[in-house]
């Protein structure tokens, strides 16, 4: 009581000094500093903790202050004194024993004897007190997992984990919500109709070749002069009226942006060496393409930039990656012109001309469009490559891209998910550092902090490229509008919208992937990771053999059939392909026309040792884990869960709001129905049916059953009835509004626990008793203490008469085998004599000598047992002393050795 008035007193002294110290700033009071009374509520989550020992109080209370200063080490001197004063206000004893923690002397000319007191500066405290507050404000923001202390309860583990999980989602959602809002079906449909009217149009009515089967330069130049000029330019209506003047729309919807480059790359004569036995003959040679073969001398008309050679550097271009070689972006180009009359004779005289020759490697042709009704850009690029072998291969690129942004309100609304992105971002960047700055090098052993940070260097990456392309495409439509006979280069901008949609893909990818972190803690979810984890050296030392045997055959396939056959005409397309073929995607015929003996060989002896063995092998070591990982989970302990804690607040909010009912009201509806009488059986079924478990059911029962009849009598009954509406009155407190002072007999909950659910165990409802809703009194915890120090005293008991009576059975059971090998060799003597016919008196003196040692040591052991009865650990079926005989009797010799029957009175506790 002492104690509870130097409490009080604590805090009233501190509520003075509050309110002074706010009517002097003119500002709202800080938040109350931990007092005496704080240890009450920390020895709820430490049942080790005496309130009585004043030292073992303050020896508690400095790891919490240590943990509040860690943050912020600015104020760390202010807390430790602060802290040191606060075990000195908690009553009026143990003095001596509370100022082990001293602010130095000096500052004021003496000791400070309790932490409420004010400095000479006055300042430093309140800053300390700021710096606290801030500090753990700052923590409870970026709380995560890997911040908890490793002692932390498993509720508060996975509260942490479900707020991380919560804003997790929340970050998903946005960066769903950013990257799909800038992909639209209409890219789909815009790129198919630009490829349909450039790709699939015939070069001439007559012929049916198209860009797809251009196969030499002559068709090359039908093409030009034909599908590409009428794609380009659509001046005429179908009704042949004109459109407007010196502008384009491609399919009347798309304008062409400037006008059309054609640019070729070049080798240069002489760039191959010629066989000495064929110089006669072959006069020219031209080496595949690369840069050190390139040809950068004019040539034909020698004016003009499709005669002469430009830089990579003045075409401002980059290089471009085709199926043959990869290119620069140098070269001869020719810019053609806005109307379809003046384009068709500029490629009339390139064709004259011979602007493509033996040289040629490559020719680009390059233009862009702008559809507004859909607000994206189509980047085209179409190439002709012209290898060394002779003829040419096509190949095609169309890059809708949404280079124009914030223009309609949807474009407003991914603004301000980009905005959030980035504050995501930030958020998720701090909290790493944060982490790492507790972990160090650990941090990084784990593979989810490895894809946190990869994510963060991928969504930079994506917000540095963003910023780019949205500020360059400003200056080129500038640019463009100044000049529209120019060439707008939109490839840069193409090239860098592709980077970006591949870093934001493979963004979205890891974050979809790393929803695993959080749906491991359930342990059904968790089984395919610890599945992989288990098995990733089997899996290693599989995947050794497997690709020594896949890569043999994949040189194989190459040497044999790579001349002939597509899918095997690069060793990376052999790899594809016998991957297609493990998959069932093959075709037979092409390998057998190849090689008519190795080509079936190859086949069947693949199919054979990859698909039925080593697939075959790999399942079983997938299965044989997997079944291993689920044995050991089931026998493993349950645990708290995700699911389990979001099932608890669920339930409690569904009660707060009185849509379900709780425990105190379906307890109290089964004893109204009872009468006068509830047995167990009864109660069980009743609760069972409004969604209770067996255990809380069976603590309720064990709780007011006190005669263990398994039935509640009307006393006992009249117990519960009690307790329960005491219970429903607390529940009505938590659910009422109304501000309710502590009670001095309780422990003031801390702001963690503030949280906690009131409502578990709820047929435990005694432990209210004497204290409000908000804790647990003192009176009851010292009951607690005193119940549970017991039944660790009966338990050592328990344990010890067990282990007397397990080493007393190991005794007879020793005597008995004795016992059995005496008799054993009676019998033998009696069966010897009668078969050699010895006399029968010497054989009785035999027998009688040996009977009565064994019947002496029978007595002895009698008599050390009925000692060991006298100590008293064995006793018989009704708590009485076992009685023995002087002599055992075969039945109960048996009864001994089967563990049943009379047994000798069996032993028990």
């Amino acid at each position: 009581m002492a104690g509870r008035g130097g409490c009080r007193r604590g805090r009233e002294q501190l509520e003075l000094e509050r309110l002074g110290e706010a009517a002097r700033a003119g500002s709202c009071p800080p938040s109350p500093p931990l007092s005496a009374c704080s240890r009450q509520a920390w020895s709820r989550d430490n049942p080790g903790f005496e309130p009585e020992e004043e030292g073992a109080a303050a020896a508690a209370a400095g790891p919490v202050l240590e943990m509040d200063v860690e943050w912020g080490s600015p104020a760390a001197g202010a807390s430790s004194s602060l802290g040191s004063g606060a075990a000195g206000q908690g009553g009026g004893g143990g003095g001596g024993r509370r100022q082990q923690r001293r602010p130095p002397a000096g500052r004021g000319g003496a000791e400070v004897p309790g932490r409420h007191q004010v400095q000479p500066d006055g300042a430093a405290p309140h800053r300390a007190a700021w710096a606290k507050r801030l500090a753990r404000r700052l923590r409870g923001l970026w709380g995560t997992r890997l911040m908890e202390e490793s002692n932390t309860s498993r509720e508060r583990y996975l509260k942490s984990v479900l707020r991380e999980l919560v804003t997790y989602t929340i970050f998903l959602v946005v960066l769903c919500v950013l990257t799909y809002g800038t992909v639209s079906s209409s890219m789909y449909y815009y790129t198919r109709v630009m490829s349909q009217l450039f790709l699939e149009t015939p070069v001439s009515k007559m012929e049916k070749t198209d860009f797809k089967t251009l196969s030499t330069m002559d068709d090359f130049w039908k093409f030009t002069e034909g599908p590409l000029l009428d794609g380009l330019y659509w001046e005429m209506w179908y009704n042949n009226k004109t459109m407007a003047e010196n502008k384009s729309f491609i399919y009347y919807e798309n304008l062409l942006l400037g006008v059309p480059r054609i640019r070729q790359l070049k080798v240069r004569n002489g760039s191959c060496s010629i066989p000495e036995d064929l110089k006669d003959e072959i006069k020219d040679c031209y080496d595949v393409y690369s840069v050190a073969n390139e040809d950068t001398a004019p040539f034909g008309l020698r004016n003009g930039t499709a005669w002469t050679y430009t830089s990579e550097k003045d075409l401002n271009g980059s290089s471009h990656w085709g199926l043959i070689a990869t290119y620069s972006g140098a070269g001869y180009y020719q810019d053609l012109s806005r109307t379809r009359e003046v384009t068709a004779v500029q490629i009339a005289s390139l064709k004259k001309n011979l602007w493509l020759d033996r040289g040629t490697r490559a020719a680009f042709i390059d233009f862009s469009v702008y559809n507004a009704n859909i607000n994206l850009f189509c980047v085209v690029r179409l190439l002709v490559e012209f290898p060394a072998t002779g003829g040419l291969v096509t190949s095609w690129q169309f890059q809708p891209v949404r280079l124009m942004h914030y223009i309609s309100t949807f474009d407003f609304f991914l603004a301000a998910c980009e905005m959030a992105f980035c504050l995501f971002v930030l958020y998720y960047m701090v909290e790493e550092i944060l982490e790492i700055h507790i972990h160090r090098l650990h941090y990084f052993r784990s593979l989810w902090n490895c894809l946190d940070i990869l994510i963060i260097v991928l969504s930079v990456v994506a917000i540095g490229i963003s910023i780019y392309r949205t500020s360059t495409v400003d200056m080129l439509l500038k640019k463009l509008l100044e000049d529209q006979n120019s060439f707008p280069n939109f490839e840069p901008l193409a090239y860098w919208q592709m980077q970006f949609n591949n870093i934001a893909a493979v963004t979205v990818f890891f974050v979809w992937i790393k929803l695993f972190k959080f749906i491991n803690f359930n342990r059904t979810m968790s089984q395919l990771s610890t599945t992989m984890s288990r098995c990733v050296k089997d899996v290693i030392g599989f995947a050794i053999m497997f690709f020594i045997i896949f890569l043999a055959y994949a040189q194989l396939a190459y040497l044999v059939f790579g001349t002939q056959i597509d899918d095997f005409s690069t060793f990376q397309d052999c790899i594809f392909t016998q991957f297609r073929i493990i998959l069932g995607d093959f075709n037979f015929t092409e390998v057998e026309e190849a090689n008519r003996i190795l080509g079936p060989i190859y086949f069947t002896t693949f199919v054979f040792f990859m698909f039925f063995i080593l697939l075959n092998m790999f399942l079983a070591i997938i299965n044989d884990t997997y079944s291993e990982v689920k044995s050991d989970m089931a026998q493993q302990k349950a645990e708290m869960e995700l699911s389990d804690l979001i099932r608890k607040g669920y339930n409690k909010a569904m009660i707060k709001l009185k849509l379900k009912k709780t425990t105190v009201d379906d307890i109290s509806e089964s004893l109204r129905q009872g009468g006068g009488k509830l047995n167990f059986d009864e109660l069980r079924q009743d609760l069972k049916g409004k969604g209770h478990t067996d255990a809380e059911i069976e603590a309720i029962f064990t709780k007011y059953d006190q005669d263990g009849d398994q039935e509640l009598t009307e006393h006992e009954h009249q117990q519960m009835r009690d307790d329960l509406e005491k219970e429903r009155e607390d529940l009505d407190l938590d659910r009422s509004s109304l501000p309710r002072p502590l009670s001095s007999r309780s422990f003031p909950r801390s702001l963690d626990d503030s949280e906690e659910d009131e409502d578990e165990d709820s047929g435990h409802s005694s432990r209210r008793r004497g204290s409000s809703s908000s804790g647990v009194s003192y009176e009851e915890f010292q009951v607690l203490m005193r119940r549970v120090d017991r039944m660790e005293h009966s338990i050592g008991s328990i344990v010890s008469k067990i282990d007397a009576v397990i080493v007393k059975l190991e005794a007879m059971e020793r005597a008995k085998l004795k016992r059995r090998d005496v008799l054993g060799r009676l019998l033998d003597g009696v069966t010897e004599d009668e078969r050699l016919g010895r006399d029968n008196e010497i054989h009785r003196e035999q027998m009688e000598r040996l009977v009565r040692e064994e019947l002496e040591r029978w007595e002895s052991d009698d008599t050390a047992s009925q000692m060991s009865h006298r100590l008293g650990t064995p006793l018989g079926l009704n708590g009485q002393p076992r009685s023995r005989n002087s002599r055992p009797s075969s039945s109960q010799s048996d009864g001994i050795d089967g563990g049943g029957g009379n047994g000798g009175n069996n032993i028990h506790v």
